[in-house]
């Protein structure tokens, strides 16, 4: 899954990588050109004195030795010169025996020459004309300490290029997490829209999300409107067949069709299927509608007097158990919590010899619902027919074996899962098993 914060840093930091390099790069540019007009004035001050050394003497031009700067004296100073009139020429003692490259143009040259001990050379040149006679001085500077001092000064700008990315990086990481606050909101109050918490979402949001929002509030308000008009009028239908499915049965119960027992018995079990079905799907109808319940499951309060009916109706000594976290609260509709754990609880309780437990536990996300008994239990390789519609093993008790119509419904519309395995206790263990993120899916037993 995409980031959305790792496509902002990413960004943020190509960004300002660019802007960055530029800006060092740009700048220092920008001062060598400045740096070089300056030396350039230098380097033509210094042809302008070396032209002041030459004195006229008696075979022409001379260089006065004493006029000249002490730095041309000295080897490899990093200050040189030549100067050349058509007959002869002079350079200074401190190029040494080098020959560095020297300039052809006048004026300052564009790119860095080779001197000696591995130096990098600025020059610069000019001509002159004294006493009629042509001269041509070339004068250059090591250029080397400058280009140190930049790539010194490049290193430095690349450091604090590093510091401001890495500043600008946690200023947007937490400029994002400002930013994202309402969205996360938005998300609990999702959570708390699944679980019953509340009917809608906050109405007061960015306006960036107030949209968004509104939209939501409004797919709720019309799904549930829809689906509560969808249940009315499945149970007008329901109700309104039962008059005629009862005047059906009566009618087959008349003495004209004692005659024709196969038949009377053929429609029996045909209005018997109607009505079933009508019934079933009267209760899928309502499961179906319940997509905001309307309330919590109060373990605590509900299953002491769950407990108190389930001893009053079998009237024989049972120890009947339940353990369940503190303040455990379920987050589904009561009346299908007490259909779901009534139909588990009673199926245990007619089968069992003097036990019957029950346990709920908190998962990472739903909850896990244990329900075990006493009683002789159901063969491994029998467990899965139980789990088919209609099946019973036991024909001498009362109802239908494990009472799972209702039970499946149930599971069907909250996602969850229905096991059977051994108990602890010696008989069966039914486990349930219902996820909180999934409600309103379909699902499967």
């Amino acid at each position: 899954m995409k980031s959305i914060q790792r496509s902002l840093s990413l960004g943020l930091i190509s960004v300002l990588l660019l802007v960055g390099l530029l800006l060092v790069q740009t700048s220092l540019w920008l001062f060598e050109a400045g740096l070089r007009r300056n030396l350039a004035s230098d380097l033509r001050a210094e042809t302008e004195g070396l032209l002041l050394a030459l004195v006229q003497g008696r075979e022409g031009f001379k260089l006065d030795s004493s006029r000249l700067n002490p730095r041309y004296q000295r080897a490899f100073s990093g200050h040189y010169f030549r100067i050349d009139l058509p007959d002869r020429s002079w350079r200074s003692r401190s190029v040494w025996d080098a020959e560095p490259q020297w300039p052809t143009a006048n004026g300052l040259a564009d790119a860095l020459v080779d001197g000696p001990q591995e130096q990098r050379l600025l020059s610069y040149r000019a001509e002159y004309r004294r006493d009629g006679q042509a001269i041509a001085i070339s004068v250059a500077r090591d250029y080397t300490p400058i280009l140190k001092s930049f790539a010194q000064v490049r290193l430095g700008g690349l450091g604090l290029v590093g510091v401001a990315l890495l500043v600008f990086l946690l200023l947007q990481r937490y400029a994002v997490r400002l930013a994202m606050r309402p969205l996360e909101r938005a998300r609990q109050q999702i959570a708390q829209l699944q679980q019953g918490q509340r009917q809608q979402l906050d109405i007061r949001a960015p306006v960036e999300l107030q949209p968004l929002v509104d939209q939501i509030n409004h797919l709720l308000a019309h799904t549930d409107d829809t689906l509560k008009r969808s249940r009315h009028a499945l149970g007008n239908l329901g109700h309104a067949l039962k008059t005629p499915l009862a005047v059906l049965g009566s009618l087959t119960r008349r003495e004209e069709l004692a005659a024709l027992p196969e038949l009377q018995a053929g429609l029996r079990e045909q209005l018997d299927q109607i009505q079933q079905r009508v019934s079933r799907e009267l209760g899928r109808a309502r499961l179906a509608g319940e997509v905001l319940p309307g309330g919590y499951f109060h373990c605590e309060d509900e299953l002491a007097a769950l407990f108190e009916t389930l001893k009053m109706i079998h009237r024989r000594e049972l120890d009947l158990r339940w353990q369940v976290p503190e303040g455990c609260r379920l987050p589904w509709d009561r009346e299908d919590m007490l259909e779901l754990l009534g139909n588990l609880l009673d199926n245990a309780c007619k089968f069992a010899r003097s036990a019957v437990s029950l346990r709920i536990e908190r998962t990472t996300d739903g909850y896990l619902i244990r329900v075990e008994d006493d009683g002789p239990g159901i063969p491994e390789h029998r467990r899965e027919a139980v789990l088919e519609r209609g099946i019973r093993l036991d024909e001498r008790a009362e109802g239908h074996g494990l009472g799972l119509g209702i039970v499946r419904d149930i599971l069907a519309a909250w996602n969850g899962r229905l096991a059977l395995s051994q108990s602890t206790l010696g008989g069966l263990q039914a486990e349930v098993y219902l996820p909180t993120q999934t409600r309103g899916k379909a699902g499967g037993v």
